[in-house]
């Protein structure tokens, strides 16, 4: 089985080298040198004791990360891109851990993740009791919330990195009335999110801010489990039905996530409705199935690469300097336009 030393002496660099290529450290290190020990770690199939090494540094090159179910795509690409720059830039690797938005749940799995010795764990839950979470804080882990506000009452307890939600759903609802929609609908799961709030908000303003003010309507399906992150197609095609039968139908719709949009287009062509001629339709999130959607989806991208980014950035800053203070990183969203939304025919306005 090959040593640490094996891999030194192939790629030409010491000992203490290679381990701080293992271990993340490699702010100071020549990216040709980092790649040559890369090499030769693949060469020689080398793999590092992990026991070992949690013994002697009192942690495991792991980031772990709680979200609230990966059966929600948008939840499945950001792990993915965070998992690909931890590991191409710092050689970490991602646990992910499903929570289904449970605060028993993400409680539990958060202190399972401390007691594996994982140092630093992003929480993706959007849920309004964080307590646990400054709690862990408060123990020495690092903790990094995506997709929440802090609370700017409060000093603030760890990292938040998260996409301006209000400007989304503001962006979302502003394309359709600027298409001349008169009278929008906003389709979410039942159960509170501070994100689907944010969202919510930044609809409703944006469609208050216009003159004349455009009819809104909220409409709010209920679910099966608390939050509905297993069942969004679902709710979406149900969602339509109410849409498809309203006297005064609204002409343009917000989908809180692009699998409800995806739904909700197929259940408006289940009741004869063309899109985007009888109903344009908006997403949220820009996962790659819209792109192949018919008509293709127009939707709100967030810049996972760069949130991805930062949250590994920031990991490992606070892992290489423990007192470094919390901040916060709010992204900018952009409208992807596509084919799904179109000028609103005014024998439609309701």
């Amino acid at each position: 089985m090959p040593t640490i030393q094996d891999v030194a002496r192939l790629a030409r660099v010491s000992p203490s080298s290679v381990s701080n290529a293992l271990n993340g450290r490699t702010q100071r290190m020549r990216q040709e040198t980092f790649e040559r020990i890369q090499k030769a770690i693949k060469q020689l199939n080398y793999q590092p004791n992990q026991i070992a090494r949690h013994l002697k540094t009192g942690q495991l090159p792991i980031l772990g990360m709680l979200v609230p179910s990966t059966a929600n795509p948008s939840f499945g690409e950001l792990a993915v891109a965070i998992e690909s720059v931890a590991q191409k830039m710092y050689n970490y690797r991602l646990l992910v851990c499903n929570t289904q938005r449970d605060t028993a749940i993400e409680s539990a799995m958060l202190n399972d993740l401390i007691s594996l010795g994982i140092k630093v764990v992003i929480v993706n839950s959007s849920l309004a009791d964080t307590a646990h979470l400054s709690l862990a804080a408060k123990k020495g882990v690092t903790i990094i919330s995506y997709d929440t506000r802090p609370d700017s009452m409060t000093p603030l307890p760890y990292d938040h990195v998260y996409p301006d939600s209000h400007m989304t759903g503001w962006l979302a609802a502003n394309h359709l009335i600027a298409h001349g929609h008169q009278h929008l609908a906003l389709v979410k799961p039942a159960g509170r999110t501070i994100s689907r709030h944010e969202k919510t908000a930044g609809f409703i303003h944006a469609a208050h801010m216009a003159r004349p003010k455009i009819k809104t309507t909220i409409i709010e399906v209920p679910t099966t489990q608390s939050y509905g992150d297993t069942e969004l197609g679902k709710i979406g095609f149900e969602a339509a039905h109410e849409i498809a039968i309203n006297p005064s139908r609204p002409t343009g719709v917000v989908a809180i996530n692009d699998m409800i949009a995806i739904g909700l287009m197929a259940g408006l062509r289940q009741h004869n409705l063309q899109i985007p001629r009888d109903v344009s339709v908006i997403g949220m999130d820009n996962i790659p199935t819209t792109e192949f959607t018919w008509p293709p989806l127009t939707t709100m991208a967030m810049p996972v690469q760069a949130m991805a980014t930062t949250i590994v950035e920031r990991a490992l800053q606070h892992i290489q300097t423990p007192h470094t203070l919390p901040d916060v990183f709010c992204f900018t969203p952009t409208l992807l336009e596509r084919q799904s939304v179109s000028t609103a025919l005014s024998s439609h306005e309701g």
